[in-house]
């Protein structure tokens, strides 16, 4: 951060554009938001508002597969490359997390992208969990906080990717007018947010991540995670476990 916005009152809003930046910011100066819109937090944000308990998000597979061990009534997801791991009950498809399956149950989850951006980010002052499902409740909360906001885009095994900035983009939108100070990826985010928002799922149509995940037959996942306000839970890490925020 500079020194200009380190000595103004005001808040910054600020973008991380993949976690491979995540070293150059102090994430400890600010509430941290991840994103990782096909699949991880869409997923995330979609079972805490039907009723799991918590999730627990893992870096590794191996960390997901160790909870068997422990002989607690836990459901395991692992997702790597799109796709469901051998052996664990789901991975980190929306309708993997409907109240049917996941009501009052406490999920450990290890994605490629999103759980890596979580892990990364765990000095911030507070993280929570964005999708365009929670969107307008994320971001009213976010005004409400006073607070630094770093918005972490998880990428594509760190890269860049469309989807998770042109989010971070609608989220600048709603506090662009607050008083924020933006940085250039902020400014940035937002102008690709425009230029997307009149149809935001033919826009991320050309995204090399929704064409890996078309090639594996999962087109509903992709116009699921691309519904705007369904939901208004806001997952939060409450230590080691991703629970409501209230």
């Amino acid at each position: 951060m500079s020194n200009e916005t380190q000595n103004s009152t005001a808040r910054a809003a600020h973008v991380c554009l993949t976690p491979a930046l995540l070293p150059l910011y102090n994430v400890a100066e600010y509430i941290v938001v991840v994103i990782d819109i096909f699949r991880a937090t869409s997923s995330i944000c979609y079972g805490i508002e039907n009723g799991a308990e918590a999730i627990i998000p893992v870096s590794q597979v191996e960390e997901c597969a160790a909870y068997r061990e422990k002989g607690l009534d836990y459901l395991l997801a692992a997702e790597r490359d799109g796709k469901v791991v051998e052996g664990f009950d789901f991975g980190n498809s929306p309708f993997s997390y409907t109240a049917e399956k996941v009501a009052g149950k406490t999920i450990v989850l290890t994605t490629t992208n999103g759980t890596h951006a979580l892990h990364l980010s765990r000095s911030a002052k507070r993280i929570v969990i964005g999708s365009f499902l929670n969107l307008t409740a994320l971001s009213n909360w976010l005004k409400s906080q006073h607070e630094n906001v770093l918005l972490v885009c998880s990428g594509w095994k760190n890269n860049f990717n469309l989807e998770d900035t042109l989010f971070a983009g609608a989220v600048i939108e709603q506090l662009k007018t607050e008083g924020f100070e933006l940085d250039d990826a902020a400014i940035a985010a937002n102008d690709l947010f425009q230029l997307g928002k009149g149809d935001i799922n033919e826009y991320l149509k050309k995204t090399s991540h929704s064409e890996r995940l078309k090639k594996l037959g999962i087109e509903k996942d992709i116009e699921f995670c691309l519904q705007t306000d369904v939901i208004t839970a806001i997952p939060v890490l409450d230590g080691e476990r991703l629970v409501k925020l209230v």
